[in-house]
């Protein structure tokens, strides 16, 4: 079973704050990844959670590794 297809009774989500945390960058940041449809996210009631998961597939896609010469 792929981690996309968990039941949601077994997703991890944060809160926008613990993205930044994770990620190291600030809320205002994060918002605009969510806004922008680049970090997948649901809406309750005024404030966004994001999967976990996602948070992680995103840092690996966006990982810009340094070639030795």
């Amino acid at each position: 079973m792929a981690a996309n297809d968990k039941p949601l009774n077994e997703v991890v989500f944060l809160t926008v704050a613990e993205v930044a945390a994770v990620m190291r960058v600030s809320k205002m940041t994060v918002y605009r990844l969510v806004h922008s449809g680049h970090l997948p996210a649901i809406r309750v009631g005024r404030s966004f959670r994001v999967p976990e998961q996602a948070v992680h597939e995103y840092l690996r896609e966006s990982y810009v590794g340094v070639e030795s010469a």
